[in-house]
């Protein structure tokens, strides 16, 4: 017996109800999948390429440099980019407890000049500080401190976007200007080998004498 008409509409809508559940199961196991993986690994890391983070801490190292316009020609101290260890995230990092993870490195480099004296120390800072207000960093940290034996100059910025940070630090035992330039935890291709790391070094520009 052919089937009428409201028959057939009711077929039909039944399997259109069918499909519709059916895409909606497969959305929720899906969303489910990844709501589960993303508690379990936490938040991914975002990708990089070390060459270009190391090149960025050496230009930012260069701009700092050049920022603090020193009355005269210092011999500034060569630096080198250095890793630091990365941690699993997530409810993985129980299985992993202060196990750090080969594929994801933080970056950093500091850099050194000696013999600055106190009131050339903070005319310098001066001149960073404002630099990086300029340039849309974020002070998170004040380091200026007075002791009975012991002057320390000091601060700590951040980028609002990416992470990275730059401390200065000088104090009057020393009468040393300390930078860290540093760039937080990313993930890096296999293969990666930071002690044979050509971009690794950095060496200032030559400066000319100030006055």
């Amino acid at each position: 017996m052919p089937k009428t008409p409201l028959c057939r509409a009711r077929t039909s809508r039944r399997s259109v109800r069918y499909a519709v559940t059916g895409l909606v199961l497969v959305a929720l196991s899906v969303a489910a999948a990844t709501a589960a993986n993303r508690v379990w690994n936490g938040a991914p890391y975002p990708l990089a390429d070390p060459d270009a983070v190391a090149q960025r801490l050496k230009d930012q190292s260069d701009e700092l440099y050049d920022g603090f316009a020193l009355p005269e020609k210092h011999a500034v101290d060569s630096g080198r980019v250095d890793t630091g260890a990365c941690y699993y995230r997530g409810l993985r990092s129980i299985a992993h407890i202060d196990e750090a993870r080969s594929d994801v490195r933080s970056f950093g480099l500091d850099w050194s000049v000696p013999d600055i004296p106190e009131a050339t120390a903070r005319d310098a800072q001066r001149r960073v500080r404002q630099q990086l207000v300029k340039q849309g960093w974020k002070l998170t940290h004040e380091g200026d401190r007075a002791g009975a034996t012991l002057r320390e100059l000091g601060f700590r910025f951040e980028t609002p976007e990416g992470g990275d940070q730059v401390d200065v630090q000088w104090n009057d035992s020393t009468t040393t200007l300390f930078i860290s330039v540093y760039a937080p935890c990313v993930q890096v291709a296999d293969g990666f080998a930071e002690y044979d790391w050509s971009e690794a070094a950095w060496h200032p520009k030559e400066q000319t004498s100030r006055l």
